[in-house]
């Protein structure tokens, strides 16, 4: 099993998180961010991985400094599972909907960090959650995982189901990268280190 456990402290956040990206969606998540929580139980769903978030953050000030430890956390720890990263499929591309929303999203784990987020929102605010954290987020994941991710929200008109559509998007498309399908190293160099 694939499996990592990160804590992070700052002045800011406490973060503990557990992966086992060869899972079967179970999820226990606590980020004090209800809308965070529930796209975090849509990635571990959609995605098949078991995953385990918890967070204590300075939430009086805003949410910005918890989104984005959790999503350094998150990424450090889908790093550390892959290891060596022998055998996985390593690409994907995908188009999700939500309802009226359509996301694409493309994935390469190729530990060449480098994020596209091409979304844009009506509203500041899903729930309590501002919505620049999303891309905060998704940074964080993708420079701290050693992946490149283009996500491209192609149309919608509900910001509830445009970043749900993002969310699902990301899931299917990391599965299916981080999927052992040979057992060799997918790189011309040898090495995804």
């Amino acid at each position: 099993m694939r499996t990592a456990k990160i804590e992070r402290k700052t002045k800011e956040t406490d973060v503990l998180v557990e992966i086992n990206i060869d899972g079967t969606g179970e999820c226990q998540i606590d980020t004090g961010i209800g809308f965070l929580d529930h796209m975090l139980h849509l990635m571990a769903f959609h995605g098949s991985f078991d995953l385990k978030v918890s967070c204590r953050g300075d939430l009086h000030v805003d949410d910005h400094h918890s989104v984005e430890d959790i999503g350094i956390a998150i990424g450090k720890a889908f790093y550390k599972a892959l290891a060596d990263r022998k055998g996985i499929k390593r690409y994907s591309s995908l188009y999700i909907p939500m309802d009226e929303a359509l996301c694409l999203t493309v994935v390469d784990i190729s530990s060449r960090p480098y994020l596209v987020f091409i979304v844009d929102f009506k509203s500041g605010t899903l729930g309590s959650m501002c919505t620049q954290s999303f891309k905060e987020f998704f940074r964080a994941f993708a420079y701290n995982a050693g992946i490149t991710l283009h996500i491209n929200l192609l149309y919608g008109e509900n910001d509830h189901h445009k970043i749900e559509a993002v969310f699902k998007a990301f899931a299917v498309a990391l599965k299916e990268a981080s999927q052992i399908v040979a057992d060799n190293i997918p790189s011309s160099k040898g090495v995804l280190l």
